[in-house]
């Protein structure tokens, strides 16, 4: 997954900044539970990706005055 753009995020509504910070965060789940369970080799820059992706949307949301 690339890195999402801050302009394109600031586009988005409130609820599709939610949805897409709920699917965010259920990746990163699965990314590090794959890494524990060693099924996969540690994906670093997948998890890394995944983190500032949150952290922008986060960003985004907490500008517009809603908190998540």
């Amino acid at each position: 997954m690339a890195l999402l753009k801050s302009k394109q995020l600031k586009n988005l509504s409130v609820d599709e900044l939610k949805n897409k910070l709920k699917e965010l965060r259920l990746e990163l789940f699965k990314e590090r539970s794959a890494v524990e369970m060693r099924r996969i080799g540690k994906n670093t820059k997948r998890i890394r990706d995944l983190r500032k992706n949150i952290a922008r949307i986060l960003t985004v949301l907490r500008e517009k005055g809603i908190h998540a």
